[in-house]
């Protein structure tokens, strides 16, 4: 069996094959034998003609199509190993030059092939680390809604509602006195001047008395989820039950060791600016490995075969679908709620796609230029976290992986010290965020 490859133009390569008559014979034999069961001939029970009698009924050609599909895969694959071809698409069949018993099968096809990678420049490469300055406002807002969560709530009985107390009411609501789906409700509670519910709603209960009924005239916006009520002026009897409010604590020494581990407000505050500057920092950090690795990969050239791309679409789709299923929706129920196609949704996603192709196989690229291996230790790094998140020991975990699997986590660890590499070698100024 021969075959011989010609590069084409896109990754796309072509295999022109040339099987030996003997071996086309064998497979038209074979496919005689598979298919003759399911082939009517007057005087013999079905299985039972011979082949000379059903090609000539039929004519000489009506096994070369089975017989092709027999030989193609061995055919097809004896070429992928012996030219260590990398496909990255299923084969198509291009031409068929010479299909007839007894001579040579010719035929091609045509496959995508893994594309080269020309890297640009890895190392050294300059980036800038923007870190935001951490201000008094940012400290005094840590503290503050610190302070609203350990706020007690007051139950008030001396006044009237006012705006920022939290009522206990019970609501009806009606639209030309007929009460609507939805617009009923006992002991709902409700902080007023939160803007919760229709425009005009808690301004007017402003100054009720516990016990006391009201009605409330509104007019539900013309933005709004249900068709029937858009823009309907409507009216809610309310009934107020009772009123409560936060009563925010002192910002005192009592309420830094009731919130930390400081007996100051001082120290406690020192020590919120600490960790908001150390969370800063992260986030530069993080956002300027990002625009390095964006750089390192927009540096390199590489023509993308289409394949790759619709095959990373399937994942984040797959990966979508499970998220999906994870909240309690299906994929179609998703895709109603967001008014799109499943279509319309790949081709959203397809940009990002091809660039998280390209990421990997730019990384790929340099993980081999530079030799870079992954030991048991490197690997057991990885999965610490995972065991950490998990709950488990990292021996239970890795109990749960097969071979094929602790490859995949093996080649992460990989990737992950190619991406410390790039980060240790890269050239990072550092500025200022703009507030």
């Amino acid at each position: 069996m021969e075959h011989t490859i010609e590069k084409l133009s896109g990754n796309k390569v072509k295999i022109a094959f040339k099987v030996p008559a003997a071996d086309f014979e064998q497979a038209i034999e074979k496919a005689y034998i598979k298919l003759r069961g399911q082939i009517a001939v007057p005087g013999f029970r079905k299985g039972k003609a011979p082949r000379k009698l059903i090609e000539k009924m039929y004519g000489t050609a009506i096994f070369y199509e089975e017989a092709l599909d027999i030989v193609f895969p061995e055919a097809y694959m004896s070429a992928v190993k012996e030219k260590e071809l990398k496909v990255v698409s299923a084969p198509s069949l291009s031409s068929i030059d010479v299909m007839e018993a007894g001579k040579d099968l010719e035929f091609t096809c045509e496959v995508y092939v893994m594309p080269e990678v020309k890297l640009g420049d890895y190392k050294g490469v300059e980036v800038e680390k923007k870190v935001r300055k951490v201000t008094e406002e940012d400290i005094n807002n840590r503290i503050e809604s610190e302070r609203k969560r350990v706020a007690r709530s007051i139950e008030v009985t001396d006044r009237a509602l006012e705006n920022g107390d939290n009522a206990e009411l019970d609501y009806s609501g009606s639209v030309d006195g007929v009460k609507f789906e939805g617009g009923t409700a006992e002991h709902q509670h409700l902080v007023i001047g939160s803007g919760s519910f229709i425009p005009g709603f808690e301004e007017q209960m402003i100054g009720m008395n516990i016990g006391e009924e009201r009605d409330l005239n509104v007019k539900f916006p013309e933005q709004y989820h249900s068709e029937d009520l858009k823009g309907k002026d409507a009216v809610f009897h309310v009934k107020l039950h009772a009123i409560t409010r936060e009563e925010l604590p002192e910002l005192d020494d009592d309420f830094a060791s009731e919130v930390s581990d400081f007996d100051t407000m001082a120290d406690y505050r020192a020590d919120v600016e600490k960790k908001l500057q150390e969370a800063a920092a992260a986030q530069a950090d993080e956002a300027t490995r990002n625009a390095l690795i964006d750089k390192v990969i927009e540096n390199a050239e590489v023509e993308i075969p289409e394949p790759m791309v619709e095959d990373k679409l399937n994942d984040m789709m797959q990966e979508m679908g499970w998220r999906m299923q994870q909240q309690g929706f299906s994929m179609d129920m998703y895709l109603k709620m967001l008014g799109q196609t499943e279509a319309q949704m790949r081709d959203m996603y397809r940009v990002e796609a091809k660039n998280n192709v390209k990421s990997e196989l730019v990384l790929d690229e340099i993980i081999k230029v530079e030799g870079i291996e992954a030991d048991d230790a490197d690997v057991d790094k990885l999965l610490e976290s995972y065991a950490s998140a998990m709950n488990q020991t990292l021996d239970q975990l890795k109990e749960q992986f097969n071979a094929e699997q602790m490859d995949y986590f093996k080649h992460r660890a990989q990737v992950t010290k190619a991406l410390d590499m790039i980060w240790e070698n890269a050239k990072v100024t550092e500025a200022e965020a703009e507030a």
